[in-house]
């Protein structure tokens, strides 16, 4: 956890193989996929950690090169909603990783993985084509207009309070999860991993099962913490960390008035499907 992150943080994303979730992170501007997920997508494994020990063993003593040589140890958001070292392979060593894998799924998979990598491509000279995509899935995925609109505003909030971060002395991973927690511990009384066990969550993003008043106040709660950085030109983790809390005070305050008006609590158990049996 103290290891430094450089000239950025290191994100993960989510994509979709037949229903399977595969974690991937951009590294020095190429996506880096993790391999127990490409695993678990090809195989229907519930080991996939098991099977590529076993894998990596194998191709060992078949005498071909060792399969942890192509792979790096990235930080991918975990089940457990911490950051954690994962290994991640990229693009072509994916593909090499495949090959060893008896699988009917591997032709498509191949195909699917050339086409992430060309839509990575095309996002690097047009960063617009990455947020159509991220609507459309969401589309996909049966979430309303109305919430695709304020989850995507929401990103926006959240990549220019990062930013600010990056550019006033947060370094680490840890930073940006204290930072984070503190905004979510002010804003709706616990951390984001505690709401994650609010709601039964595991490796599901916590934002894409909050309803409109969650993802409000997570909004209020990020932005005024920008604005108060900006305005005090706040410079060190220990003063973003002052500025996070009284940013997730100010959302908090407004939350709890809400509260005491409408007679419930904001802070909801339900993911976002379990909301009239879906959207």
């Amino acid at each position: 956890m103290n290891e430094e992150i450089n000239n950025t943080v290191e994100t993960t994303k989510i994509s979709l193989f037949k229903g399977k979730q595969i974690r991937k992170t951009l590294h020095h501007g190429e996506w880096w996929f993790s391999v127990i997920d490409v695993i678990e997508a090809l195989t229907d494994s519930d080991r996939p950690s098991v099977y590529w020990t076993a894998m990596k063993a194998r191709v060992k003593n078949e005498g071909d090169f060792q399969l942890s040589t192509i792979c790096r140890q990235l930080k991918l958001l975990a089940p457990d909603g911490k950051m954690r070292e994962t290994d991640c392979a990229n693009t072509e060593d994916i593909f090499r990783i495949i090959q060893s894998i008896p699988s009917p799924k591997a032709e498509p998979f191949k195909r699917w993985l050339a086409k992430v990598g060309y839509e990575r491509i095309q996002e690097i000279e047009n960063p617009e084509l990455a947020t159509k995509r991220t609507r459309m899935l969401y589309k996909l995925k049966g979430y309303s207009q109305d919430w695709i609109e304020k989850r995507m505003r929401g990103i926006a909030i959240r990549e220019e309070l990062t930013d600010e971060w990056k550019n006033r002395g947060a370094k680490r991973t840890r930073d940006y999860e204290i930072l984070t927690a503190e905004i979510s511990k002010a804003t709706f009384g616990v951390t984001p991993s505690e709401y994650k066990k609010l709601k039964g969550l595991k490796r599901e993003n916590l934002r894409d099962h909050m309803d409109d008043f969650e993802l409000i106040f997570s909004m209020l709660g990020e932005r005024a913490t920008t604005e108060i950085h900006r305005v005090e030109d706040s410079k060190g983790v220990e003063k973003l960390r002052a500025d996070a809390k009284a940013g997730g005070d100010i959302a908090g305050g407004a939350r709890k008035k809400l509260e005491e008006r409408i007679g419930r609590s904001v802070v909801s158990k339900k993911k976002i499907f379990d909301l009239k049996g879906g959207l």
